[in-house]
């Protein structure tokens, strides 16, 4: 059973979720919401609640945010950062790591330690072995919270620089976006004659999508070496397979711009003289600057 008093300002789906698993664990737990009702099944299962931010705050030694985005964090932190003072605050809202880096400066000219973080669950699996929170800042920092951290999912620590946690958290979230897009586009195209159902097409997109994901260990080894790419195909046939994705598109009626979008680049690559199509090739590609 946890001991260390913890301060939860935030009880929105997952605010709730992160605040209910430590009132679980045994943690004295001091909650915020500005709907106060949102406490409500909190304070029942033996949760304190605040008046106010300042008091929350005030009230443990570590406090968790986790709020809509930064424009409100910072309109709520601001007029308690007396309270800040010796205490450590831990933010799990979604924002940018230049977001991070402005609020851990702010919280360190206040006297508080600061990590930031991204929660990589849903409501219902956080505290549960599938999910886990990225968390990114001074390590001594999260050393002194690790356990209490640990009640709310498995806590993977990537270093000192504050923003790196906001930086995996989006760029995971855009791996699952495309994913999700993705679907979507390929049940638009599957369904787009009178057999096909939606039902139908994903028993077989779950296990092909499964196999495929396999390749991204490869796919990360080649990005990471310098040598020469260990799974590469023909730029030809990548271009030709992105122009058929294309006008299979357009004749089922359903919006191509992605897959033209991908025809336009791997034409420029071919014009450039590339005939190889590979990994670290591709996200050089997606970069706006040269590295």
């Amino acid at each position: 059973m946890g001991s260390t008093a913890v301060s939860v300002i935030g009880l929105g789906e997952m605010g709730r979720a992160l605040a209910g698993a430590l009132v679980t664990a045994g943690h004295p737990t001091t909650v915020w919401n500005r709907s106060a009702a949102r406490g409500d099944e909190l304070v029942a299962r033996g949760a304190l609640r605040a008046a106010t931010v300042e008091e929350a705050v005030g009230a443990s030694p570590l406090t968790i945010v986790c709020l809509l985005d930064y424009d409100v964090t910072d309109a709520l932190l601001r007029p308690a950062a007396g309270a800040l003072r010796g205490r450590t605050l831990v933010n799990l809202t979604n924002g940018t790591p230049a977001q991070a880096r402005r609020t851990e400066a702010w919280a360190t000219d206040h006297g508080a330690a600061y990590l930031d973080g991204g929660i990589m669950a849903i409501p219902p699996t956080v505290a549960t072995p599938r999910a886990f929170i990225l968390y990114s800042g001074q390590k001594r920092h999260f050393e002194a919270h690790r356990e209490s951290l640990e009640v709310l999912g498995a806590a993977e620590y990537l270093g000192a620089e504050v923003g790196t946690a906001a930086l995996y958290d989006l760029a995971l979230l855009s791996a699952m976006d495309h994913m999700f897009n993705g679907f979507f586009h390929s049940v638009a195209m599957a369904t787009s004659h009178r057999e096909g159902t939606a039902a139908g097409f994903t028993r077989f997109l779950v296990p092909w999508l499964t196999n495929m994901a396999q390749m991204m260990p490869t796919f990360a080894a080649d990005v990471d070496s310098d040598a020469e790419p260990s799974f590469t195909q023909g730029l030809d046939v990548v271009l030709s397979g992105a122009r058929n994705m294309a006008q299979a598109s357009r004749d089922a009626g359903v919006r191509a711009d992605y897959f033209e979008r991908s025809v336009a680049a791997l034409e420029r690559q071919c014009a450039e003289g590339l005939t190889v199509y590979s990994a670290p090739e591709a996200v050089r590609d997606l970069r706006t600057t040269s590295d």
